[in-house]
């Protein structure tokens, strides 16, 4: 299809930070929205965007977000649901920090914990978290994704294999609606498998972009997690997995802001 100069300006900006917003948009072209929803939805109809209550995403089935632009996506809701987390983890306990932006944000958060054992295959979060003396960070070993400092690969696997932790900290890509938790890289689904396996309670979290999005290989089900942290759970067979399973879910909705 033949763009407009305000269509290709979409399509870079949902490509950028992973979707747009009718109302964000309206607002920065100063149109209506009811011209940006026709924009929106010949994108879609042309197959260049997927089309999203009250907005659209960028394709990624096959292929994630950058890494920058997924740490600016939900930002302050990953800030907030990092928060949630350590309120759960004491001190002196020993948990797995798994790869992704809103692990990372976990990481963040644990500043105040003391006597900590933070086992992880994210070099962002061995990075933050080795300036707190009362926090002691082991870090995996394995192949190094230059994309994002994940650390991945079957050497990854067996070192985390040799611990048995209290706590895990899992991301996922994408949630679907019957409870499958997704990822893009098979290696690194390898590795949150392992995570999930050697922790006795595991906690995901997520932001409720992740059910929007879809991705192509299988990290587990809902089912196998003990907690479930998001801002928001829109969707409804997602509560009632985590009623059905005893599943925690706690949705921080902006409550730390």
């Amino acid at each position: 299809m033949f763009l407009t100069d305000r269509q290709t300006e979409i399509v870079a900006i949902a490509k950028s930070s992973g979707r747009v917003l009718v109302e964000e948009l309206a607002s920065r072209f100063s149109v209506t929205p009811q011209t940006i929803r026709k924009d929106l939805n010949d994108l879609c109809d042309a197959q260049v965007l997927t089309r999203i209550h009250g907005g659209a995403t960028f394709p990624s089935g096959t292929e994630n977000v950058k890494y920058e632009a997924r740490r600016q996506i939900a930002a302050s809701e990953k800030q907030a649901i990092g928060i949630a987390t350590v309120e759960l983890i004491p001190s002196g306990a020993s948990l797995f920090i798994n790869i992704g932006t809103t692990t990372e944000a976990v990481g963040e958060a644990l500043a105040n914990h003391h006597e900590l054992m933070v086992i992880t295959n994210n070099i962002n979060v061995a990075n933050r978290l080795r300036l707190f003396p009362a926090i002691e960070v082991v870090i995996a070993g394995g192949v190094v994704r230059g994309s994002d400092g994940g650390i991945v690969g079957e050497a990854a696997v067996d070192f985390i294999r040799q611990f048995k932790v209290d706590y895990a900290v899992i991301g996922a890509s994408a949630i679907d609606i019957d409870g499958a938790l997704l990822d893009y890289d098979f290696r690194e689904v390898k590795v949150a498998q392992a995570i999930i396996a050697n922790a006795r309670h595991v906690i995901l979290v997520a932001d409720s972009t992740k059910f929007e999005r879809t991705a192509p290989v299988r990290i587990g089900q809902l089912s196998q997690v003990h907690t479930f942290i998001t801002d928001h759970c829109p969707v409804p067979s997602i509560r009632n997995l985590c009623l059905e399973n005893n599943v925690k879910l706690i949705e921080t909705n902006g409550r730390f802001r």
